[in-house]
């Protein structure tokens, strides 16, 4: 199959994150035509002037639409593009410039409907940036099932990083109207409707994520609270994993109540994984800086998503 690609990427109030994106699509080592699509999602602080600098660099359209959410610009990107592939891209990342060969040669080797590929942290990323990346990827956080084949079983794409062929889009109609956890429910219709998913490795993204633990927290937990609502639409998909961040925090802090009344034991297991974290999380940066920090946000993503799954789970009303 002779594969043309569109890129589709929804922004909200983000021009100078697109613009760093739309710079790495210039330096592509990719030699076949693609098109690229910036769906405004209703913004204040519009890209239209950042985009018309790329017209003459990029094969690039530019859409401004109602807010929406991310998920609805995705298809009407889909919808408005003239490929028979699409890589949907958050406005937060920025590609390497083997890229786009990447896709290619993956989707040779083994084509599949979709696909999905991981994401690390720029050198240029500040330490909080590379700290929230390492939570969101470590094997000692969440399992490595964002982007390392060994860790994984059936390979779950995410929405940051993710290629969607024109006929499954048409088949399943894309993202659902779901505000979290709508790029893991587009994968179980796949699923659903016999089309394949596949891990590019070597198809990576650099991605900047939160830039607060605010924000960090606030996004967990949405993820969190998407997770339930996922096991009650598709209950075959339930594993017991995913209690483990919620887990976490209640057992962290019945170890730390149990410390004050001098039973320690249980609090140094806790203590002794967080050391983990940062002795591998130093490994990997070499940055004293980035190790301590790295134990901050893996604490925060447990603390979001655990919560998260345990408000949705127990108080949604739904």
């Amino acid at each position: 199959m002779n594969l043309v690609y569109s890129i589709i990427i929804p922004v909200y109030n983000r021009p100078n994150e697109i613009d760093e994106l739309l710079e790495s699509l210039t330096k592509q080592d990719f030699s076949d035509d693609f098109e690229v699509l910036i769906i405004e999602d209703g913004s204040r602080l519009k890209s239209d002037i950042i985009v018309e600098k790329y017209k003459s660099k990029l094969n690039i359209k530019y859409f401004f639409k109602e807010n929406t959410g991310a998920g609805a610009s995705r298809n009407f990107g889909m919808e408005n593009a003239l490929a028979n592939y699409f890589i949907i891209l958050d406005s937060d990342v920025i590609v390497p410039k083997h890229y786009l060969s990447a896709v290619k040669k993956g989707l040779d080797i083994k084509y599949t409907a979709a696909f999905g590929g991981p994401d690390q942290a720029h050198k240029s990323f500040t330490p909080l940036q590379k700290a929230i990346s390492y939570a969101m990827t470590s094997a000692l956080t969440t399992g490595g099932i964002r982007g390392k084949k060994q860790a994984i079983g059936k390979f779950q794409p995410r929405s940051f990083n993710l290629g969607l062929s024109k006929i499954a889009f048409e088949k399943t109609r894309g993202f659902s109207k779901m505000k979290n956890g709508e790029d893991i429910d587009l994968t179980f219709r796949l699923w659903e409707n016999g089309f394949d998913t596949q891990l590019l490795e070597k198809a990576f993204v650099y991605h900047k994520r939160r830039s607060s633990l605010q924000q960090f927290f606030k996004q967990t937990y949405g993820f969190g609270t998407a997770r339930p609502v996922l096991n009650k639409k598709y209950p075959e998909t339930k594993k017991l994993t995913y209690w483990f961040p919620s887990l976490f925090i209640i057992g962290f802090d019945i170890s730390i109540l149990a410390a004050l009344f001098d039973y320690p034991q249980a609090l140094f297991v806790f203590l002794l994984y967080l050391l983990f974290i940062f002795l591998d999380a130093f490994i990997q940066s070499k940055n004293l800086k980035v190790a301590v920090l790295s134990i901050v946000a893996s604490y925060t993503q447990f603390a979001g998503y655990g919560l998260g799954y345990l408000k949705a789970q127990f108080l949604s009303k739904k």
